[in-house]
C-alpha cells in the first residue's frame, strides 16, 4: 500500500489535538503503530458487515492506553470501507436508560456527529437523505419514462411516496419504520415544494430534536416521536436505512464507558446495562442488521463485579472473568479485548513518526538522534510511579512539548531541554541508530 501523503494541515490538527491530550479526529493513520493484530479484526468484523451481519465489541484498557485510538482507527478504516460513522462520549446526560432524556440525549448526539466518507465534519444525516433522494428520483423518473422535474410535480408524488415507504417498510426492526417513511416523504416534499422549513422539520423528527406528538403531528403529520424508550429502534431503523441506500453499515463508537460505572444508583446502572445486554444480544444474533457497535472502557467499568457490568449477572457470564485472561497472550476475537500496552519498540516507533508530523506542521527541520529518543524514554520509564502511571498519551504529550521547547529556543538541544526537564545533567546518550547497532530500550 503506497503511503499517504501527509499534509501540513493535517499535521496540525494531530499535533494540536496530541498536544491537548486527545486522539485526533482525523489523520489517526499517521499514528498508527502496533496494533496490527487489532486492526486485522477490525477489517475482517467490517467485512462481515458487509455481508449483513452485525456485531458488538468492547475494548479495554486503561486511563491513556489506547482506547479512544482504537475507536478513531475503526471510524478512519470504516469510513475508506463506506460505512456511515459517529463517534460519541458517553456522558453524565447521555446514557442508554433514563426516563429524563439522557437516552434521548444519547440517539442526538450519535445522529449529530455522524460522518461519511466525504463529509467528516459531522451533521452529515442531512447530506445522506439528500444524496439518497435525489438518486431515488432519477430511478424513479428512469422507470416511468419521466423527467426529474416532472417527477417532483404533485401529481407525480405518489411514485416517490411508495418508494419510500418501501424502503422503510422493509426493515426487519419495524417498529419506528413507517414513521421514519413519513419524515423521509416530508423531506422530499419540502424539496419539490422549495419549502425550507419542511426539510428542516423531516430532519428534526430524524434526528429527535421534535419530542412531542403534538409538534410531530402539527409540523409533519407523523403520530410518534423518537424518545427514551425506543431510540434504540430508531439506531436499528438508521442502519437498515444506510444499508438499503447503498452504504455497507452503521458503525457508532461509544467512548468514556466509566461514566456508567460512575453512576451513583445501581438501579441505574443496572438499567443501563440491561440496555447493553439487548444490544449485545441483537448484534451477536444479527438481529440489528449492519450495525457495529463498539465501546472504549476501563477494566473496572467491564470486570468489577460490584459497580461495573460484570455485577449484572447475564453479562459477566458473556464477557468472562478478568483473571481468567492470559495476559501474556492476545486474543482480539473475543467480544471484551484487552488491549496490551505499546512495547517499547512500538512507542520508539511512534515518537520517530510524531518529529516528522511535528516538523510538517511547523515547517520546520528539527532534528532528534535515535540516541536522544532513546534517552528521553528512559527518563520518562525512570520516573517515580512510572510502572503505574505511564501510558502513551503521556508520553507524547511531554515530547511534543519537548519539540515546542526546541522550536521556541533553537540555541538549546533536545538533549539540554531533556536534561534539565529531568533534572540531571546534560551528557552525550546512547549511540546513533546511524551506526546501525540495534536500538535496545531498556
Amino acid at each position: 500500500m503506497a503511503e499517504i501523503k501527509l499534509r501540513k494541515k493535517d499535521a496540525q490538527t494531530i499535533i494540536a489535538s496530541l498536544e491537548a491530550g486527545v486522539v485526533p479526529v482525523k489523520g489517526v493513520q499517521h499514528v498508527l503503530v502496533g496494533r496490527s493484530n487489532e486492526v486485522k479484526e477490525i477489517i475482517d468484523t467490517l467485512q462481515k458487515l458487509e455481508d449483513g451481519n452485525s456485531d458488538l465489541r468492547f475494548w479495554v484498557g486503561d486511563f491513556g492506553s489506547g482506547k479512544s485510538f482504537v475507536l478513531r482507527t475503526i471510524e478512519s478504516l470504516a469510513l475508506q470501507k463506506n460505512f456511515v460513522v459517529s463517534t460519541i462520549d458517553l456522558t453524565p446526560t447521555r446514557r442508554f436508560y433514563d426516563s429524563s432524556g439522557k437516552a434521548l440525549a444519547l440517539y442526538n448526539e450519535v445522529v449529530n456527529k455522524i460522518v461519511i466518507k466525504n463529509n467528516r465534519d459531522g451533521n452529515a444525516i442531512e447530506t445522506i437523505v439528500q444524496q439518497w433522494i435525489q438518486v431515488l428520483l432519477e430511478h424513479i423518473a428512469a422507470e416511468n419514462s419521466l423527467t426529474v422535474p416532472i417527477l417532483m410535480e404533485k401529481t407525480h408524488w405518489k411514485l416517490v411516496e411508495n418508494a419510500i415507504l418501501k424502503t422503510t417498510n422493509s426493515f426487519y426492526s419495524s417498529g419506528l419504520s413507517y414513521e421514519f417513511g413519513q419524515a423521509l416523504m416530508k423531506y422530499f416534499e419540502g424539496i419539490a415544494g422549495d419549502n425550507m422549513s419542511l426539510q428542516i422539520e423531516a430532519i428534526r423528527w430524524i434526528r429527535g430534536d421534535i419530542t412531542t406528538k403534538t409538534e410531530a403531528s402539527k409540523e409533519l403529520g407523523i403520530k410518534n416521536v423518537i424518545n427514551d424508550s425506543n431510540y434504540l429502534i430508531a439506531l436499528k431503523n438508521l442502519a437498515e436505512l444506510f444499508l438499503k441506500i447503498g452504504y455497507k453499515g452503521f458503525v457508532i463508537n461509544f467512548d468514556e464507558s466509566v461514566n456508567l460505572y460512575k453512576l451513583p444508583r445501581s438501579l441505574t446502572r443496572e438499567k443501563n446495562y440491561e440496555m447493553i445486554l439487548n444490544l449485545y444480544n441483537e448484534t451477536k444474533t444479527n438481529e440489528a442488521k449492519g450495525l457495529f457497535i463498539n465501546f472504549g472502557a476501563t477494566k473496572h467499568t467491564v470486570y468489577d463485579e460490584r459497580r461495573g457490568l460484570a455485577s449484572y449477572g447475564a453479562l459477566k457470564t458473556r464477557f468472562g472473568n478478568e483473571l481468567m485472561k492470559n495476559k501474556d497472550y492476545v486474543n482480539v476475537n473475543s467480544t471484551v479485548i484487552d488491549l496490551k500496552p505499546l512495547t517499547p519498540e512500538e512507542i520508539f516507533i511512534l515518537l520517530t513518526k510524531l518529529l516528522e508530523i511535528y516538523n510538517t506542521a511547523y515547517q520546520t527541520t528539527l532534528k532528534v538522534k535515535d540516541s536522544e529518543i532513546k534517552q528521553y524514554m528512559e527518563d520518562q520509564l525512570n520516573r517515580p510511579g512510572a510502572a503505574a502511571f505511564l501510558t502513551p498519551r503521556s508520553v507524547i504529550k511531554d515530547y511534543i512539548e519537548i519539540l515546542s521547547l526546541q522550536r521556541q529556543n533553537p540555541d538549546h538541544s533536545f538533549a539540554q531541554i531533556l536534561a534539565d526537564r529531568f533534572g540531571r545533567k546534560s551528557s552525550v546518550v546512547a549511540k546513533d541508530a546511524d551506526d546501525h547497532d540495534e536500538i535496545e530500550v531498556y
